[in-house]
């Protein structure tokens, strides 16, 4: 292993995780014009559902686990990848509940939601997603290299 290779191991159990941790926030970006652009749309009574109401409470929850996820990234914790594997699942699976029902469905002969609102929707919802699954592999990675380092220091 080359020195500047040691070296760049070593500083990372003095520094934390940024890329990570800033993907992670960049999900939560993408997520809140994500919401802006569902939440915006006033085409009569449609969006009044329970199903609206869960996006919602789901929205909230995704936002404060995506922050959490972020946070326990910095310090090279593996378990908040796996969590963010699953927020990811759980954002491509979002495209395929409001975004495409709203987009196949008309309200006073009216589409509800128009094509550029939702390829826009969908690209968010992708973008959010990728940003969670790159924070969790590189946090994954770097995590191993430092066990593995850690674990040559010892012994």
């Amino acid at each position: 292993m080359s020195e500047d290779r040691v070296t760049e191991l070593d500083r990372m159990r003095y520094t934390k995780n940024t890329t990570s941790s800033r993907l992670a926030l960049l999900a939560i970006v993408f997520d809140v014009l994500f919401f802006i652009s569902l939440y915006k749309s006033d085409v009569g009574t449609y969006y009044y559902t329970i199903l609206i109401g869960a996006s919602i409470i789901y929205n909230l929850v995704f936002l404060l686990a995506t922050f959490l996820c972020s946070e326990g990234v910095k310090n090279y914790q593996t378990s908040y990848s796996w969590a963010m594997i699953a927020l990811g699942i759980g954002q491509i699976i979002r495209i395929f509940i409001i975004p495409l029902s709203a987009h196949q469905a008309t309200y006073n002969n009216a589409p509800v939601m128009g094509d550029a609102q939702f390829i826009r929707m969908v690209i968010y919802l992708v973008a959010s997603a990728a940003c969670l699954f790159a924070g969790a592999v590189i946090n994954v990675n770097k995590s191993r290299a430092l066990s593995a380092h850690l674990a040559s220091l010892q012994g």
